[in-house]
């Protein structure tokens, strides 16, 4: 499947305010000793950078982590074939904006989400899509 030093998860989180949620899915991958790495990345403050970043990453499953119109996840899934875990974040309206902005992509778009603020359980799904390429 990959080499042994190969990222195999990255984690993209729209502002250094989620620090509180991607610290979440970074301590399970660490836990379950899965190579990743961070990027704190806006779809809307610096699009030419996630372009680019995304045209040079080879890791397997991408974590995006993004709140209020949470366009992040939907971005990325626009720009690859990879899997896609969104993470709506509660900065604001409990998190319901940016849950629906997650889970409301259109045909051909998929995006997976998991509850608001929870990181970890992305970090588990990636865990799970990565042992099903493994088989």
């Amino acid at each position: 499947m990959s080499s042994p030093n190969k990222t195999l998860v990255s984690i993209i989180a729209g502002s250094s305010s989620d620090k509180e949620v991607y610290e979440r899915a970074e301590k399970i991958l660490k836990e379950n000793k899965i190579l990743y790495e961070l990027k704190i990345i806006s779809a809307h403050r610096d699009p030419e950078k996630l372009d680019t970043y995304l045209k040079n990453c080879d890791s397997l499953v991408y974590i995006a982590i993004a709140g209020l119109s949470a366009a992040l996840p939907g971005v990325i899934a626009s720009k690859t074939d990879k899997p896609v875990i969104g993470v709506p974040v509660s900065a604001k309206l409990g998190g319901l904006d940016a849950l629906l902005s997650i889970v409301q992509m259109p045909p051909g778009v998929p995006v997976a989400s998991v509850g608001i603020d929870r990181g970890e359980n992305a970090a588990f799904l990636a865990i799970r899509i990565l042992d099903l390429l493994k088989s």
